[in-house]
């Protein structure tokens, strides 16, 4: 096997948001719009950005002495950053909240006050772009789309710092939730990480869904009961499938599922022997504390945090770091790494 030619900032980055071992276990703060709208239902008001930064102050000043590395949004978060853990690395969205429900496509946007180099001196390791993907949309779409990906990637190379590139499958027809899209959703992944591993888009780590929907997996306690779309044995040779279709490192997302369900996910993902380098967890370990936010303030909610959310947290890390693999083994250990 010929070496890996990394840049020594892109290294360094990566290296920034994974543990000493090469794993990523890094929490998820960036929600916006979605968050905003679910802290205000909790208040019984219409929750200010105020409200939205202190949420994010809290979690992070809680969670980040058990995670690798923080992802954040540069809008509402940046006080936050003050308030994590030394030793976390940083990953900063640069990509808008949300997309545009009237056009076709969900197509992705930037925010428009920020660039790779504004982000790399607000204090990024790394950046990072959520981009809605179907892998079978017309082609005009994803040629945008492809070309969008491609200028991310080249402004990332520019300031020498990593592209985390987080993908999420949709189809034109089915509901992401639905059972008819559990079906599809096998092929959608596995073909959305090979596409986006090729050297052109430059991402150097992607952040990816479970291929399979758990709540439609037979033989797991994630099983809603009724009609399964693949059995414990399916979906482990889906996870393998996906696996195989990447050839740069990948970490698996939560999707909003409980921390139950995402445990149990990286399990399975463990012994199917999918080649993983961890996990982006946002909502999964803190959601529940929205409501105590909402109704009883800042104190509670990080009275809160510190029990159960610390408890979701870790508890997921021991599923992770026994289950995930380091981030240069797909390039044949760190021995084969040039760093240039």
């Amino acid at each position: 096997m010929s070496k890996f030619k990394i840049t020594k900032g892109k290294f360094q980055g990566i290296q920034a948001c994974a543990s000493a071992d090469g794993i990523i276990a890094a929490a998820a703060m960036d929600q916006r719009g979605s968050l905003k709208k679910s802290i205000g239902k909790a208040m019984g008001r219409e929750a200010t950005d105020a409200d939205l930064t202190q949420f994010k102050i809290s979690v992070t000043k809680v969670l980040t002495p058990h995670a690798t590395a923080l992802l954040m949004d540069p809008e509402y978060g940046l006080p936050a950053l003050e308030a994590r853990a030394p030793e976390t690395g940083v990953l900063l969205s640069y990509e808008k909240t949300g997309y545009d429900a009237t056009l076709a496509g969900r197509l992705p946007d930037l925010l428009d006050e920020w660039s790779a180099l504004r982000l790399a001196e607000a204090g990024a390791d790394a950046i990072k772009i959520l981009l809605y993907y179907n892998p079978f949309d017309e082609e005009k779409i994803n040629r945008r789309k492809h070309a969008f990906i491609e200028r991310v990637g080249a402004e990332c190379e520019a300031v020498d710092k990593p592209f985390f590139l987080e993908v999420l499958a949709y189809d034109n027809i089915c509901n992401e939730k639905s059972l008819d899209f559990a079906r599809l959703k096998p092929k959608y992944v596995a073909a959305y990480m090979k596409e986006f591993s090729l050297d052109r888009y430059g991402a150097d780590v992607l952040k990816v869904e479970a291929p399979v929907n758990m709540k439609f997996v037979s033989g797991t306690e994630s099983f809603s009961g009724g009609e399964a779309a693949y059995s414990r044995e399916d979906a482990k040779r889906l996870f393998r499938d996906a696996s195989d279709a990447a050839t740069k490192p990948f970490i698996y997302l939560s999707a909003g599922v409980t921390d139950e369900v995402f445990r149990e996910t990286i399990a399975l993902a463990g012994e199917a022997g999918a080649k993983f380098s961890g996990v982006l967890c946002g909502r999964a370990t803190w959601q529940d504390g929205i409501p105590i936010f909402g109704s009883k303030g800042t104190a509670a909610l990080e009275a809160w945090l510190s029990q159960r959310g610390v408890q979701n947290i870790e508890d997921l890390n021991k599923v992770v770091y026994a289950n995930a693999r380091p981030w240069y083994e797909i390039y044949g250990g760190l021995e084969n790494i040039d760093v240039i």
